[in-house]
């Protein structure tokens, strides 16, 4: 990685973005019981609150490009990866998927295997994990794969299906994509931290963000189960300079350190 003093702005704004592990300190998230309890209190204001950010929010495309392809010399061992999910798997806030998280990802993962990568994206923007589950049952074929990466969550979030709901989905799309599917191991991207979107007001902001936390948790915690389904741990620094112009998704040094902290998770797998 580029040191500071060369480093170009945006890679220098990636770096920032992706942390192995979160911060020591990091804001307590209330339990469940809290949270209802505050929802209920508040729900005139947050329903307001969601009703008006929806309609200021500007709606940006997918990014554009390639949504299959390979990374890598003809020669070199190939590994398969399909990247399904949501907005923020599809490349919503870049202009291609270059500049999207699959992008940097595929580039990442053959420099960090020296192998060639065939990939597919399968994703599309306001899908919970039901619906790219969904998705995926009734889409085009992909082949199977070596690796899953899922990134979802957040509409599961905005939608307010619950942890434990979520949890069966997200279950349910593991078992598909293992069995079906013909997938080998999947991985899960961590959710975001919505408590920092800058689209999102106060106190929306917060109770959004705490139910985010604690679905990753809970996600964290049920892929330490199992030996075919992984976490990939990082945390994610947003600023205004990361994110895309509507406040709510990434924008290309987000979009860099999710796809490399990704590609490095990826290396460190044990595939059977």
């Amino acid at each position: 990685m580029p040191s500071s003093r060369s480093a170009s702005p945006t890679s220098r704004a990636s770096d920032r973005a992706a942390r192995a592990d979160p911060a020591p300190g990091a804001e307590r998230v209330a339990p469940a019981a809290a949270a209802l309890a505050l929802k209920i209190a508040l729900a005139p204001l947050l329903v307001a609150q969601a009703l008006a950010t929806r309609r200021r929010a500007p709606v940006l495309p997918e990014a554009a490009g390639d949504r299959d392809g390979v990374v890598g010399a003809a020669a070199a061992p190939t590994l398969r990866l399909l990247v399904a999910g949501d907005s923020s798997a599809a490349g919503v806030g870049v202009a291609n998927q270059e500049q999207a998280v699959v992008g940097h990802l595929v580039r990442a993962l053959a420099r960090a295997t020296g192998g060639r990568i065939e990939w597919a994206l399968r994703a599309r923007t306001g899908l919970t994990t039901r619906g790219v589950h969904d998705l995926l049952v009734a889409g085009d074929p992909f082949g199977g794969a070596d690796v899953a990466v899922v990134i979802t969550g957040v509409n599961d979030v905005t939608h307010q299906v619950t942890t434990q709901r979520a949890m069966r989905d997200r279950a349910a799309l593991a078992d598909w994509l293992l069995g079906a599917g013909g997938v080998r191991h999947v991985v899960f991207a961590p959710l975001p931290p919505v408590h920092r979107f800058p689209l999102l007001p106060e106190p929306l902001r917060r109770v959004l963000g705490g139910d985010a936390r604690r679905h990753d948790a809970a996600l964290a915690r049920w892929a330490a189960r199992r030996s075919d389904v992984s976490h990939a741990a990082f945390a994610l620094d947003l600023d205004a300079a990361g994110m895309a112009s509507d406040g709510f998704h990434p924008g290309e040094p987000v979009y860099r350190a999710c796809g490399e902290a990704l590609a490095a998770h990826i290396a460190r797998l044990s595939l059977p």
